[in-house]
């Protein structure tokens, strides 16, 4: 597969996800990291950490709308719950939560009830959610995390973007794990 190549739709395809914020709420970054090195990452200068699962959960499925068996891995508890438990619930009581309050993040869990909806009505099984420890030297998910924490730097400078592989950028080498930062070695 080149570099400007997705995945074939028969394919199963493992993708992984992740969020960061600089402060929560702050600068944020989401990003997903698919098994052959392909790509996305996206800044928004004020949002939360849940705001970049959940962001990172959306763009990985809709980058991935003809991938017939998609695996997410997240170490998001939160978006994974929200994606296969609570959303239709949400959307059933009026966008609010069952201690009637206004549902957090409402635009983005919409954007996912229609990406997921989209896949139903073009025959696609649903996303198959794997929960991963965040942290632990899961290389996919170390690559996520990578790419968010970058996306949020950019998020601190003001910066509103998305980067993918899909577009034309390098794809990355996950064979192992990102090298270190400085801010890691120095305990971050």
């Amino acid at each position: 597969m080149s570099s400007t190549d997705s995945p074939s739709p028969a394919d199963r395809y493992v993708v992984a996800t992740d969020g960061a914020c600089k402060g929560n709420p702050g600068p944020a970054g989401w990003a997903w990291v698919g098994e052959d090195g392909h790509w996305a990452a996206g800044s928004i200068p004020e949002g939360t950490n849940n705001i970049g699962e959940l962001l990172g959960l959306l763009h990985a499925i809709t980058d991935h709308a003809d991938v017939r068996e998609l695996v997410v891995q997240a170490d998001s508890k939160y978006a994974i719950d929200t994606y296969s438990k609570w959303m239709d619930g949400h959307r059933r009581r009026g966008w609010v939560t069952s201690a009637k309050k206004p549902v957090a993040n409402q635009g983005i869990l919409e954007a996912l009830i229609a990406a997921r909806d989209a896949r139903r009505a073009a025959g696609l099984p649903d996303v198959e959610l794997e929960h991963v420890r965040g942290h632990s030297g899961h290389v996919l998910n170390s690559w996520a995390d990578e790419r968010a924490v970058r996306a949020s730097q950019h998020a601190a400078k003001g910066e509103e973007l998305i980067w993918t592989s899909l577009r034309g950028l390098d794809t990355l080498e996950v064979s192992s794990a990102p090298p270190r930062s400085a801010a890691d070695r120095n305990g971050r």
